[in-house]
């Protein structure tokens, strides 16, 4: 019972302070004119959406540094070296996306960073948490319990682990292009990944990491107010590269990376169509989809946004719910 209620308090807290967050920093987005430039190669329909306020991932990040931070020095929790790089990771790779933002709102336009350019830094933030992470005894091993299968990769795990924090940010970075989309399926695994991270009480800090997980489904679902159709406000760069790159961190430190591939299934699936349509495109010039990443090709097929977003959460949840079965008990 005391693991429901902390996990309740966890999820209120986070709703409650995300709700106050994006009311006082709404306005100041509109004041400061932060406003996203919606590219024309989009869905005509997301023409209305341009300049709506950007930035909006900020209402879901604060809210759980406080909650952590109040926690701690309530003690509640313990700050260690598992959540500290866990909330590295997250502001880290949120302040990488607030500069990709700000440039996009200082030049008016949807380019922000070279694409080269994110990427390094991404890769960079990727090498330092992997660094951090096999200097404090991480594991070097992946398992696979429902096969049996226990690899210990050496070197190769490193790799690994800088793989799938990069290919995380960027999953849930191409994800975000409907109203309500990218942050409900990020509130979906979260919650997975909360209730993985209780059940992982060999991990030092697991309990931290849990709180903070369902701090962050609250805080997003307090975002959602804001964000769902017809959004006020878009999370930006800044919230899904910040979301990315905790979902990856959180699934690594509980060793839980297998799974991450079914929780985060949209996410895969979405990345997938982009990947398949960039390679049809430029080796065979057709394309498999009307467009990409796959919410697009839908809405090209006449598709309602909302219905669009209702199936992929429908989906998310079921695959993330899965995921905790999977991560658990089996």
């Amino acid at each position: 019972m005391l693991i429901l209620a902390k996990s309740i308090l966890s999820i209120t807290l986070g709703l409650v302070i995300s709700i106050i967050v994006g009311l006082i920093i709404l306005p100041i987005l509109r004041k400061m004119n932060a406003r996203q430039s919606v590219s024309k190669l989009i869905n005509e329909r997301h023409l209305k959406k341009n300049g709506t306020p950007t930035l909006g991932g900020l209402i879901f990040i604060i809210p759980p540094l406080l909650i952590v931070l109040l926690l701690c020095l309530r003690g509640s929790i313990v700050m260690n070296h598992n959540l500290l790089i866990v909330l590295l990771v997250f502001v880290a790779y949120g302040f990488l996306g607030f500069i990709d933002d700000y440039k996009k709102i200082k030049y008016r336009n949807n380019r922000g960073l070279p694409t080269l350019v994110k990427l390094f830094y991404q890769v960079l933030l990727a090498g330092v948490f992997t660094f951090i992470y096999v200097k404090n005894g991480g594991t070097t091993h992946l398992e696979v319990s429902l096969l049996g299968i226990d690899w210990d990769l050496g070197f190769g795990y490193a790799l690994f682990v800088l793989f799938l924090l990069v290919a995380t940010t960027n999953a849930v970075n191409i994800t975000d292009g409907l109203d309500g989309l990218c942050g409900g399926l990020s509130a979906m695994a979260f919650l997975a990944y909360g209730v993985i991270s209780f059940g992982s009480s060999w991990i030092l800090g697991y309990e931290s990491l849990a709180v903070f997980s369902f701090a962050l489904v609250g805080s997003i679902i307090g975002f959602l107010l804001f964000n769902s159709h017809p959004a006020k406000v878009f999370m930006g760069d800044t919230g899904s590269l910040a979301l990315g790159g905790a979902l990856a961190s959180i699934a690594i430190l509980t060793h839980h990376e297998v799974s991450l591939a079914l929780i985060g299934g949209v996410f895969v699936v979405e990345t997938l169509s982009s990947l398949i349509q960039i390679i049809a495109i430029r080796k065979y010039h057709k394309k498999v989809f009307l467009k990409a990443p796959l919410h697009h090709h839908f809405e090209e097929l006449g598709w309602e946004e909302t219905d669009i977003v209702k199936v992929f959460w429908v989906t998310g949840f079921l695959l993330a719910m899965f995921g905790v079965i999977y991560g658990v008990w089996l």
